[in-house]
């Protein structure tokens, strides 16, 4: 259940082909819109659905269309807003690419990192307009033996850790849920979310968007940083209170915020993130796009086969592991 663009992008011709190998495909390709406009005969045959984003929400009224649905591959990330509890009492298997879209958001962030201990940033801002290669009051610390702070030790601040592991770094976590056995398998200092802000040379959230989330990244946490720190965001932008943040960064122009999603998303057209120079906005550009999104679709064929032949799941989810995710 998906646009036939979101289709090509993701599953493209040959996963496509893959899954008619092996299935007997009922229906086009098809938007949420488009299902819920009329009514489809053959969703009471659909006994495995692949979809991406953009996906139905699988309420009441969707469950009652697809009675012999057993299972759902999900080519894309979070999916809590799909998986309502109707769903979870069906006892239909779902499983996730979250772990595939998790890699070019660690990439993004590992470059952010790097370029954020460099000061890339304000010194690019610095030369140009002094037209000099005076790096002033933005002398680097360079990576070298910095302490990188990341919030978060799910999916993707576990792979931005693992991918931190060639460099010559110190880094530490903030998890609420991470033990001492974890931290020391992760080789991550715990700390107290003051703690991280206050004593790391770059900050880094991976939190998911939760009720006890929500507004988690204070106006005073910001401006705690270390001077000339970096602050990113690649998890949800309601997890920052941005006007107190916008305000520290005015009044801090040695920080650096690197920011992929915001709230609202975009921001206003009057929203400070636009005209702050120690701000770096990108739009949403942190997790799969273009060809990267062939890689949700592998790993849910993948997936699929692992089904097909009774094998164990990689990359199910559980009705608690939802209410988790991002």
């Amino acid at each position: 259940m998906l646009p036939a663009s979101i289709l090509d992008e993701v599953y493209g011709t040959v996963g496509v082909a893959e899954i008619a190998r092996h299935t007997r495909l009922v229906s086009p390709p098809l938007t949420r819109e488009e299902l819920a406009s009329e009514s489809h005969p053959w969703t009471h045959e659909v006994e495995l659905l692949f979809t991406s984003w953009q996906a139905p929400v699988f309420d009441v009224g969707t469950l009652a269309r697809f009675p012999r649905l057993r299972a759902v591959f999900y080519g894309a990330g979070s999916i809590r807003y799909m998986a309502t509890p109707e769903f979870w009492r069906r006892d239909i298997i779902l499983t996730t690419a979250a772990s595939a879209n998790a890699v070019p958001v660690s990439e993004y962030t590992i470059a952010a990192t790097l370029m954020g201990l460099k000061r890339m940033w304000p010194l690019s801002r610095a030369t140009r307009d002094s037209k000099t290669f005076d790096r002033g009051s933005f002398e680097p610390d360079g990576p070298f033996r910095s302490r990188v702070g990341l919030i978060s030790m799910g999916v993707i601040g576990r792979l931005v850790r693992e991918r931190l592991l060639p460099f010559d770094l110190e880094v530490a976590a903030y998890d609420p849920f991470l033990s001492p056995t974890n931290a020391a398998d992760f080789d991550v200092l715990p700390l107290s979310l003051a703690e991280l802000f206050a004593s790391c040379s770059v900050v880094s959230l991976h939190a998911p968007r939760l009720p006890e989330t929500i507004g988690m990244i204070t106006g005073e946490l910001i401006a705690s940083m270390k001077p000339n720190a970096t602050f990113i965001n690649t998890s949800r932008g309601a997890l920052v209170k941005e006007t107190e943040m916008c305000t520290v960064l005015r009044h801090r122009p040695d920080l650096q915020a690197v920011l992929d999603v915001t709230d609202p998303e975009p921001p206003s057209p009057d929203s400070p993130l636009y005209s702050l120079p120690n701000v770096v906005l990108t739009p949403h550009i942190a997790g799969s796009l273009g060809w990267e999104r062939r890689r949700l679709g592998k790993l849910m064929i993948e997936e699929f086969h692992r089904f097909r032949r009774g094998e164990p799941l990689h990359h199910k989810v559980t009705e608690a592991q939802a209410a988790s995710m991002a």
